[in-house]
């Protein structure tokens, strides 16, 4: 089952509305805390700025979201902040917009339109990273087999949303592939059919949520 995504790291964006320059900045993060912490540095990092407004989305399926005016006029600055990264579909991430006064007052509407299309801009130049419920599967192989199977491996995760994880040598190659469960059947077919039916999928019932770039 998809999660809602996130960003793969930190971008700045800056645009000028009737003088008024605003910066935004986008981050990852890991949790409400952490989305603080970015906050108080952009506060100190612009502590000239009359405005570093800001909206975050935390948490596995973003149920927990603030966002701050920061002085602006009430709602024409955090919430329509939140509403871009809500509208995207994103979450564990926070956004930040200082704004420094042109002189040129821009009204709500304009305030608005202003910190939503910071935020919607940023976004579009940021690399987004799909979480994924992923479910693990191992294969043990003969080490003369372990070089044609790792290829098999790799191109099997690419084409079916899944991910490679560790390979360890022992006895056997030990693959260990985490891929999406509605896949695992496939999956072993495939495997059944590479291996003539001398080598199994082991599904081993461990799941993790994994974030997989999005291209």
């Amino acid at each position: 089952m998809p999660f809602p995504a996130t960003i793969a790291g930190a971008v700045e964006h800056e645009l000028v509305i009737k003088k008024s320059r605003f910066i935004a900045q986008l981050s990852p993060v890991s949790s409400a805390a952490e989305a603080d912490e970015v906050i108080a540095a952009a506060k100190r990092r612009f502590w000239d700025a009359r405005h570093n407004c800001s909206a975050q989305v935390t948490g596995l399926h973003g149920d927990r979201a603030r966002s701050s005016d920061d002085g602006e006029p009430s709602g024409t600055a955090g919430m329509p902040m939140l509403e871009v990264l809500r509208r995207r579909g994103l979450t564990d991430l926070v956004a930040v917009v200082t704004r420094y006064f042109g002189g040129v007052k821009l009204g709500a509407g304009g305030l608005v339109r202003a910190y939503s299309s910071a935020v919607s801009e940023g976004l579009d130049r940021a690399a987004l990273v799909d979480r994924m419920l992923l479910a693990q599967a191992v294969l043990s192989v003969p080490h003369a087999e372990a070089g044609r199977y790792d290829n098999a491996l790799r191109a099997w995760a690419a084409a079916h949303g899944g991910v490679r994880g560790e390979t360890r040598y022992a006895a056997d190659a030990r693959f260990e592939l985490w891929a999406p469960p509605a896949s695992l059947p496939r999956l072993a077919a495939d495997v059944a059919e590479l291996s003539a039916g001398a080598v199994e999928a082991v599904v081993t019932g461990e799941e993790r949520v994994t974030g997989i770039p999005r291209t």
